[in-house]
């Protein structure tokens, strides 16, 4: 399937300007979590399923993809010249050891979060950072998607690292898009969640939480 599809048929709901010095994009509530309306991935049999839940340290949302792929996702301004640092937290239960991530087969990720700017009228011309978690790559592992060098997967984590572990990784995203699409972007467009096995037809557990944007 056209890779670029995967992105942007994700949901695109909610639409903010932000300009403050730390950005919080999800409140991974239950409130939130219904007005998300959950868009599942064209050619894959099932949807992910997500759940909103919390713990010590504040809510998140637990993604079970199984033979699946769906996400959820904002249309929102984020001023990269302030806030170019993208921070997430989250934690793989269960993992998709032994795939092909840079494959066509074996182009699914336990956890992604897709930074996207908006290059043209339509979303085909759309580029995209898609952080991931990998379970095969190392940490700072990158290359195009199988299905597009429109996007660029980018490994923060690794379950090779860190497997049922809650782990926080940052990047600055102005200065990916710099690198990886060679493109000067001062705004944001829009963010998204992903958990998929659609591709490998296994199963991944996976949550996400605190995902926000920070000057430093």
């Amino acid at each position: 399937m056209n890779f670029l599809f995967k992105i942007f048929i994700i949901c695109i709901i909610s639409s903010n300007t932000i300009l403050a010095d730390e950005v919080k994009v999800f409140d991974f509530t239950e409130a939130e979590l219904s007005e998300l309306e959950v868009r599942k991935v064209r050619g894959a049999d099932n949807k992910t399923i997500y759940t909103a839940g919390s713990n010590e340290n504040g809510n998140f949302f637990k993604a079970v993809a199984d033979n699946a792929a769906s996400g959820l996702g904002k249309q929102l301004k984020i001023d990269l010249n302030k806030t170019p640092f993208i921070n997430i937290t989250w934690k793989i239960e269960k993992d998709l050891a032994g795939i092909k991530e840079n494959t066509k087969k074996g182009h699914d990720f336990a956890a992604r979060v897709f930074a996207i700017k908006k290059t043209g009228a339509t979303a085909l011309s759309n580029r995209a950072i898609n952080y991931v978690f990998s379970s095969n790559n190392e940490i700072g592992f990158n290359s195009p998607s199988p299905y597009t060098k429109k996007s660029i997967d980018n490994v923060l984590a690794s379950t090779k690292n860190d497997l049922n572990e809650w782990i926080t990784v940052k990047s600055n995203v102005k200065d990916d898009f710099k690198k990886f699409h060679d493109l000067d972007v001062n705004e944001l467009d829009g963010l998204a969640i992903m958990s998929d096995t659609d591709n490998s037809k296994m199963k991944a557990i996976a949550y996400y939480q605190n995902i926000y944007f920070s000057s430093e």
